[in-house]
């Protein structure tokens, strides 16, 4: 018998919308299929909304609109797949190297419809010269490895002046701080700590936003994250 669910939170409600009963399913998954293919622990079942889903989603607020997204060692689909459910705007890459995960990613994506995803199978250092794979935006990252070595991975797929948006948690100032030089060797040019979810999740879902150079062809790319910086209120990161 798969672990049971904890009742839905009321910010999935608000978070989710519409897509409240995706996301529903979603977690269905993760708790039945995902547990029996080892894709989450079963201990991770009752917290999977706040420590998963909700936490995930939030990292929405941090990307911008419109704009190509690539979700590196995405495992069961996360974050990649509770950010898709809120942003229909966004064309995202789940990219994962195991079989056993992208067949799990391919069916959740098929049962949910989200024509704006597509599964990549494949390791981030080989995508690029294979040519099955187009430089992004933002690439996104849970989980997956420390600051430094993450960065060799996720840094050469986005495009110019695109940004890494890693979720960390507690250790993100530390990595931070001890990855700035693999940081600026391989182009990043401004790195900080930003936090979101705010009535959402507690604690806070804490990121390491890491920004490559600017080139002419990032120069709209820009403009999208000023904008979007302003409609934030002009909040700083931390």
């Amino acid at each position: 018998m798969p672990a049971a669910l904890p009742p839905v939170p009321e910010a999935a409600h608000r978070v989710f919308g519409e897509r409240l009963g995706d996301a529903m399913r979603y977690a269905e998954l993760l708790a039945d299929v995902g547990v029996r293919r080892g894709l989450i622990g079963p201990r991770e079942v009752p917290r999977l909304w706040e420590r998963h889903l909700l936490n995930c989603a939030v990292l929405s607020e941090a990307v911008v609109e419109d704009v190509t997204v690539c979700d590196v060692g995405s495992g069961a689909g996360l974050p990649g797949i509770p950010l898709a459910l809120v942003r229909p705007d966004l064309r995202i890459t789940l990219l994962e190297p195991l079989l056993r995960r992208t067949t799990f990613l391919q069916e959740v994506v098929e049962l949910l419809g989200l024509d704006h995803v597509t599964v990549l199978r494949g390791r981030a250092e080989e995508v690029l010269g294979a040519g099955v794979f187009t430089p992004v935006h933002v690439v996104t990252a849970r989980a997956v490895a420390p600051l430094d070595r993450l960065a060799g991975w996720g840094i050469p797929l986005l495009r110019p002046y695109g940004e890494m948006l890693a979720i960390k948690g507690d250790t993100a100032h530390d990595e931070l701080k001890g990855a700035r030089a693999a940081l600026a060797k391989l182009g990043v040019v401004d790195a900080s700590v930003v936090q979101v979810g705010a009535d959402v999740v507690d604690p806070l879902c804490t990121v390491v936003r890491a920004e490559v150079g600017e080139s002419p062809g990032g120069v709209r790319f820009a403009a999208k994250r000023a904008k979007a910086a302003r409609r934030r209120g002009g909040r700083r990161p931390h």
